[in-house]
């Protein structure tokens, strides 16, 4: 009964991890399941104990299937690393917490080194606000709860409603030394159980805004609470590329922050290259920060 146990749930993993695409949305749990997919891994060592003490050969090899496709399908992101090169572009992007006393202690230590950096929920006037028009001396952008703070010009900027009925978004034009660079700041709709059809049309908008931009080089900062192990990405990505997977080391998870399982915050691009990519602490906030770095 044990081997066999072993046999039924080898196939049940090896199905979901190989076959996670064909699933129906189910009310939002397929979402969830997608979110934290990379973890399904750590089921793999377990079923092979199991099947050592079973001492049942087929339950061994049958264990050893989950594992094959969870290295055929995560393998490269795990062992991936960094590129390396010179950046001209260092971009950020933190959810600070609506919530986060300390969000200016949060903003500070992410943006001490970057050159760009989007921030979302943030209160207008509040600490991180603060903090951040005193370590950026150039006019923030700044639409709702997101902001934009930039070492380079902002030569114009405008609010975005990412399909939430609210401009809870931006889009604005980055001067750099080496050429402009439209930059979308965005805190999409929540995913949740049950919920995730504010999200869907929120992940739909940004993708015909993408669509209709005509712009040479294209950056995505922001929480759009959407995992990247989650289907509905995979509207966005193509036509944008992501950073965290073209040049980051390992998968990037930067939420919850106390022990991160899942990564919604983004930094997406094109007509650029990823030189590096990876994540920061931010204080107070249940959010991580992602940073990369970008040559022109």
């Amino acid at each position: 009964m044990l081997s066999r146990a072993v046999v039924i749930v080898s196939v049940l993993l090896a199905a979901v991890l190989a076959g996670h695409g064909l699933l129906p949305p189910l009310g939002g749990a397929t979402t969830i399941l997608e979110s934290v997919l990379p973890w399904f891994g750590w089921l793999v060592p377990i079923l092979l104990v199991v099947a050592l003490i079973s001492r049942s050969v087929p339950a061994i090899v049958a264990a050893l299937v989950p594992g094959v496709v969870w290295a055929a399908m995560f393998g490269p992101t795990a062992l991936a690393s960094s590129p390396g090169g010179q950046a001209d572009l260092r971009v950020g992007t933190v959810n600070v917490g609506v919530v986060n006393n300390s969000s200016g202690l949060a903003v500070k230590t992410v943006a001490a080194n970057l050159d760009v950096l989007a921030a979302q929920e943030l209160t207008p006037g509040g600490p991180a606000a603060k903090q951040l028009n005193a370590m950026f001396d150039r006019e923030p952008a700044t639409s709702s709860t997101v902001g934009l703070w930039s070492r380079f010009p902002i030569v114009s900027w405008k609010g975005i409603d990412p399909g939430l009925g609210w401009k809870r978004g931006l889009r604005a034009v980055l001067r750099t030394p080496k050429g402009e660079v439209t930059v979308y700041v965005v805190h999409l709709g929540s995913a949740r159980p049950g919920h995730t059809e504010q999200r869907d049309r929120s992940l739909a908008t940004l993708r015909k805004l993408i669509d209709a931009d005509t712009s040479k080089r294209i950056l995505v900062l922001g929480d759009l609470n959407t995992a990247t192990t989650d289907r509905g990405l995979s509207g966005l990505t193509p036509p944008l590329l992501n950073a965290q997977t073209e040049a980051g080391d390992g998968f990037g998870f930067t939420w919850p922050s106390s022990f991160p399982v899942t990564r919604p915050d983004h930094i997406l691009y094109r007509g650029m290259t990823a030189v590096s990519a990876g994540v920061a602490p931010a204080m107070g906030s249940d959010h991580r920060a992602a940073i990369a770095g970008l040559r022109i």
